[in-house]
């Protein structure tokens, strides 16, 4: 069951671009997000001092691709010191610590591990750790207040717009309960010998496996769109199969036009070209669902 979280952000020089302390309403847990740019400035934060976790952090975007690394440290800003010399990629960093002294080298230990399998499985970012690190073997108690802990890590990460800790799935129909939203409303696109699935999320445009996808391309064709289905091929995530393309895994993508233009190869509009079971396109449900709020206000 959902309900409704309480998030504070303190902004420490009153915009959103420099370091930001957050923490959910009645948790131990709290959290530092800061720019490399400003990293100096964390040594003066006894916050992040203290043991915990790290996500080193290259976000560029949803069809370019992003990197993360995940570490643990019983002072994190002396580690941090350590990457702020030795890894070039990351442009911001989160750290997660504990307002009281319970979080244990154990505790980070098993955080750190579970983390990483979790980036592993959901796929989302480019993760830049080499391995697994090894669970810390804990008590059933402490096991399960650090899953607590995960879970509103990945409230709070998700809030700073890193939302790679959540799985990639497709909404089922049965589960569309929110007919306000075109979230989960099951789409295609169709074009001659081409035929693609997919549905909007809050994430953006999820293009499902199995879609079909031109192997041939127009000049019309946006410039980065070409390059996000070049890197699709690279990546293996697009089989030839005859004259076209097929899309092996369910992929995310910032919107249904690119997605369209990915499929057919020229340029398109993805609101006039997605449509439902009804033969409603993308454009269409929107305006429907946008007139019913107005109506009802």
């Amino acid at each position: 069951m959902n309900f409704g979280r309480s998030i504070r952000v303190y902004l420490a020089d009153g915009t959103p671009s420099g370091i930001r302390h957050v923490e959910i309403a009645n948790w131990s847990g709290q959290a530092i997000a800061c720019p490399r740019s400003r990293f100096a400035e964390l040594s003066k934060w006894e916050e992040a001092k203290r043991p915990g976790i790290y996500f080193l952090f290259e976000k560029q975007n949803a069809d370019s691709g992003n990197r993360v690394y995940i570490g643990e440290s019983e002072n994190v800003i002396k580690r941090l010191s350590d990457h702020d010399r030795n890894k070039d990629f990351w442009t911001e960093v989160v750290i997660f610590t504990s307002k009281d002294e319970n979080l244990t080298k154990s505790h980070i230990k098993y955080l750190e591990s579970r983390l990483v399998s979790i980036g592993i499985e959901t796929e989302k970012y480019q993760l830049e750790n080499s391995n697994t690190p090894t669970e810390s073997n804990l008590p059933r108690a402490d096991k399960d207040a650090m899953e607590e802990f995960i879970h509103n890590l990945k409230i709070i990460i998700g809030t700073l717009g890193h939302k790679f800790l959540e799985p990639l799935k497709a909404v089922s129909v049965e589960k569309v309960t929110n007919t306000k939203s075109t979230v989960g409303i099951p789409l295609s696109f169709a074009l001659k010998e081409l035929k693609a699935f997919g549905q909007m999320t809050d994430d953006g445009f999820l293009l499902l496996a199995g879609s079909d996808v031109s192997s041939l391309t127009s000049p019309s064709m946006p410039g980065n769109s070409k390059s996000i289905r070049n890197s699709w091929v690279s990546a293996g995530l697009l089989k030839l199969e005859g004259k076209n393309y097929k899309l092996i895994k369910d992929t995310l993508i910032s919107s249904s036009s690119y997605a369209a233009v990915i499929v057919a190869g020229t340029s398109r509009s993805g609101p006039q070209s997605w449509q439902d079971s009804t033969g409603r396109t993308l454009k269409v449900i929107e305006d429907q669902i946008l007139n019913e709020v107005i109506n009802e206000s």
